[in-house]
């Protein structure tokens, strides 16, 4: 069994060829893709070569973790899964190509428990589903964020999230002025135009590993910065401005389960809306030109690639 996908030969080095699957096995099911988000985070560093060692990491490699679609076949395990619309999270069922994600493909064969049920009704915005989590899963590990830093997809969910959760809306700041719209009941500013210095809980989600020091001046003393993001370069900070105020320093992983249930529950009850973020939208059979945009405009918040027209 073949499927077309999205392969990465090297840095900057992108094809779009069949790949042949391994068989799917008695607990597995086989996925038809529907939509797959790119990721402007670690698919950027795969993209230009920056992603740190990692497990599994070498070229060539699939890349994509944001995929949805249907189960169109399964194994003897698996039967109760046909016909379900699913999330998958990323795969690792390619015969000549590394799967460290794996995600961006026609087809995907992934263990049932890996095909996560989600609601057909959101469609393309299903792909956002993990995204979601990892804010989440970022928030329920410390304090609700009182500033987020970055106004792409995973600030704008930080803010959203926060909101639905309870706690008073944050501010968030954004440097760069196309990107200060969109807000669903926060404020969105410039870092100099706001000069709050008693900030409780601050959260980056902007990548930038030089940040830390813009930040602690902006917490109240016993503040928290969670690292949000995910970052290529060396993390450094001045010690003693950060003594003085005694930050506390957090590093927010990717989702677990939980968050992935939690998440589904916020977005069923409606107090989570995933609308808005997808700017920009092209057949699978352009993603050789649909990846360099992504990573290189910087209006496109969220690019995703539409299997359904692939033969």
């Amino acid at each position: 069994m073949e499927a077309l996908a999205v392969i990465l030969e090297g840095p900057e080095r992108l094809a779009l060829r069949q790949l042949e699957l391994r068989a799917p096995e008695a607990s597995d099911v086989l996925v038809e893709t529907a939509f797959s988000g790119i990721s402007g985070g670690t698919e950027k560093l795969l993209w230009t070569g920056e992603m740190p060692e990692f497990p599994g990491m070498g070229y060539p490699l699939v890349p994509g973790y944001e995929s949805v679609g249907r189960v169109v076949d399964t194994g003897p395990e698996a039967r109760e899964r046909l016909g379900d619309w699913v999330f998958v999270p990323g795969a690792n069922c390619y015969k000549s190509a590394r799967g460290l994600f794996g995600g961006t493909s026609q087809r995907l064969v992934v263990p049932s428990t890996r095909a996560l049920p989600v609601s057909e009704s959101l469609e393309e915005n299903g792909v956002l589903f993990a995204l979601a989590a990892t804010a989440l899963h970022a928030i329920n590990g410390g304090r609700p964020p009182e500033l987020i830093v970055g106004h792409g997809v995973l600030g704008r969910l930080l803010a959203r999230l926060t909101i639905a959760l309870g706690a008073p809306a944050p501010t968030v700041w954004e440097t760069q002025a196309s990107r200060r719209t969109g807000a669903q009941g926060y404020t969105v500013t410039a870092p100099d135009a706001d000069e709050r210095r008693d900030y409780v809980s601050i959260f980056d989600a902007s990548g930038d590993a030089e940040l830390i020091d813009t930040l602690v001046p902006r917490l109240a003393k016993g503040g928290e910065i969670t690292l949000a993001g995910f970052y290529s370069q060396r993390l450094g900070f001045d010690f003693a401005p950060a003594f003085m105020k005694e930050v506390r320093l957090r590093i927010a992983a990717e989702w677990q389960p939980e968050d992935l249930a939690q998440t589904n529950t916020l977005i069923e009850s409606g107090k989570l809306d995933l609308g808005g973020l997808i700017s920009d939208r092209r057949p699978a059979e352009e993603a050789t030109s649909a990846y360099p945009h992504a990573f290189g405009d910087p209006d496109c918040l969220k690019m995703v690639l539409d299997w359904r027209g692939c033969a």
